[in-house]
């Protein structure tokens, strides 16, 4: 078996352990929104149905949802309002990934090509905002103010973040603290939505819940970017150094620069092909850099199962734990 084989394999792992954690109910949700989300991508006209499909298809491990289910409590409770919930969170991630792809001009998301690639930019765009609508509007269907007030407060985070990334593009003088701020903003709060909408569904511990889903959500981000450096293209389905090439500062560039007197003149705007990136992620990795990244990581995975509220059952914070080492482990 191959690293990326291995990889993928032990992320599938870790998700089929927390499914079974959660209970057979956990499965039985997961599939009620997968089959509305299914349904949902369907309803707009051919075209915007193919596109808005294939984005959901493409899903990867549905850990967002998952939260959400976990998060209302173990065994998972078996409602409208929870898949509801389940739903919205996925669609808003699925709309923040194609209109990132659109201005990143990606062709490949998860190995496939993206749909700026596949259809152009206005069809993206339009995909995009169809997911993002029909979130709210899944929502809305409950008829209840707080489910949609705390998906909307984190919608204006994402929208503040991409923003913020935006503002600090090719600017290797990005601080530490700002880059966690970003990914604060652009990840952890999303992360923090489910958990939020878990607990309202389940009537737990909203904020308690909330602090430890932007935790989780934050060292999601932060090993994510160490794997845009580690690679292999065919484990990330994007050539590594994608974030190089567009210009995007992350952790591990900032610690290496601290680390690396000779890349103090480094432009990033210089970095233009895949191999210059390949070469520039050799230097990141040589200074050690990466094992840096990992370490904050896991202290912010810590933090994470500290936040969990004394409240919750045994079997609730096992499972929710089992979400946090997993996120740990896809990236081992």
């Amino acid at each position: 078996m191959s690293v990326s084989q291995a990889a993928s394999s032990a992320a599938a792992e870790s998700v089929q352990a927390v499914t079974v954690a959660g209970g057979a109910e956990t499965t039985l949700v997961m599939r009620r929104v997968e089959e509305r989300m299914g349904a949902l991508a369907s309803e707009h006209g051919a075209t915007l149905a193919r596109h808005a499909g294939e984005t959901i298809s493409a899903g990867g491990k549905r850990l967002r949802p998952l939260l959400v289910c976990v998060a209302a409590g173990v065994p998972v409770v078996q409602s409208d309002a929870l898949v509801r919930a389940a739903v919205a969170v996925e669609l808003v991630h699925a709309a923040t990934l194609v209109h990132d792809d659109v201005i990143d001009r990606a062709d490949l998301r998860r190995g496939r090509p993206t749909v700026v690639a596949a259809g152009g930019r206005l069809i993206a765009l339009a995909t995009g905002d169809l997911l993002f609508s029909r979130a709210f509007a899944e929502l809305a269907q409950g008829g209840e103010i707080e489910p949609i007030r705390l998906l909307a407060q984190a919608a204006g985070s994402l929208a503040e973040g991409e923003l913020m990334q935006r503002a600090d593009s090719w600017d290797v003088n990005v601080s530490r603290e700002r880059y966690l701020e970003r990914c604060r903003l652009k990840t952890g709060v999303l992360f923090r939505a489910a958990c939020e909408l878990g607990a309202v569904a389940g009537a737990g511990d909203v904020d308690g819940l909330g602090r430890f889903g932007e935790r989780i959500g934050i060292a999601f981000q932060l090993l994510d970017d160490v794997l845009d450096v580690t690679g292999p293209p065919e484990r990330t389905g994007k050539p590594r150094g994608a974030d190089l090439l567009d210009g995007t500062v992350t952790l591990p560039l900032i610690e290496a620069l601290a680390r690396d007197a000779s890349l103090a003149q480094l432009d990033l705007r210089e970095v233009r092909t895949a191999d210059q990136a390949a070469v520039l992620c050799d230097r990141i990795e040589a200074t050690g850099a990466l094992q840096v990244a990992r370490e904050h990581a896991l202290g912010v995975v810590a933090e994470a199962k500290g936040e969990l509220p004394a409240s919750i059952s045994a079997a609730q914070r096992s499972t929710l734990e089992l979400v946090a080492d997993g996120v740990v482990e896809r990236y081992s």
